[in-house]
């Protein structure tokens, strides 16, 4: 499988946030804690280069507890400041507000050697498409006040959201990269839905996760579906749809139908917490 997607729409958010980086104290970058690495944007880095840097490991409780840890020291060895969070359910947001500050405590004693007293600290919350950045703004805001989707693409245009005196945040659209080097990184965006799924072959994608599950996590899927281990990945799609009775026609299986709510369950969590790459 081949994975490309980079509308043009990227292509003005990207220029949309060079434009708006002179303006920001600190880049708040999300990225989804079942693949820390291939979720993050590599512009991210060239466009915040001299700016203070928080990562944010964003669906946390969908992957695995011990490697959230293990990722969340891995960045703050390479000097970034790191904090692990669910946004959708509020985990580790009350935090948040100090990390910001202390993240950006550097700037703010320049600001007071100059004289600049009570500036708030403007952060630019960037990432890739559907890795929960509108949903962890909300979250952190208390209100809705930036539109969320569980599809990439939602965010369409800049927004400035005044969070307190303190923080004021620049929502900005989900980018990912004009070209991935690694079709492996492709692989993981598609699998955690950060790909539009109408460009991608459903069950060959979900192929690919039945191995990778088979190899990584063995027995998770077939205790998941009541099926039995068979070594054949297809013969395993052919499994969940004679398990969650996905037929066409009455009685031919459908494959297509099993692979799309294999993703699914994948997605929501519904197979376990599952981290795909480890630091």
């Amino acid at each position: 499988m081949h994975f490309q997607w980079y509308p043009g729409h990227m292509t003005k958010a990207r220029r949309m946030m060079q434009e708006n980086i002179k303006l920001i104290d600190l880049i708040i970058e999300l990225v989804d804690a079942r693949i820390p690495l291939s979720s993050r944007n590599p512009d991210i880095d060239e466009l915040g280069k001299n700016k203070a840097r928080l990562i944010l490991l964003n669906k946390a409780d969908l992957a695995e507890d011990a490697l959230n840890d293990e990722w969340i020291s891995y960045f703050k060895e390479k000097g970034y400041s790191a904090v692990k969070v669910n946004s959708k359910k509020g985990g580790g947001i009350k935090s948040i507000q100090s990390v910001i500050q202390e993240a950006c405590r550097e700037k703010t004693e320049r600001d007071r050697k100059r004289g600049i007293l009570n500036r708030p600290v403007r952060a630019m919350v960037a990432g890739i498409p559907n890795v929960g950045k509108s949903t962890f703004i909300n979250a952190l805001a208390g209100k809705a006040c930036a539109k969320t989707g569980n599809k990439p693409g939602v965010t369409k245009g800049k927004q400035w959201i005044r969070l307190n005196k303190n923080v004021e945040l620049l929502d900005t659209p989900g980018i990912l990269w004009p070209k991935f080097e690694d079709q492996e990184v492709g692989l993981k965006l598609a699998f955690i839905g950060s790909i539009k799924d109408e460009i991608l072959q459903t069950e060959e994608l979900a192929a690919e996760l039945v191995k990778f599950m088979k190899s990584v996590y063995p027995g998770v899927l077939e205790e998941k579906y009541d099926i039995l281990a068979v070594e054949d990945i297809y013969g395993c799609l052919r499994d969940i749809a004679e398990s969650r009775h996905c037929l066409v026609r009455g009685s031919e299986l459908d494959t297509g139908k099993a692979a799309a709510i294999l993703l699914d369950d994948f997605r929501s969590g519904r197979l376990g917490r599952i981290t795909l790459e480890r630091p």
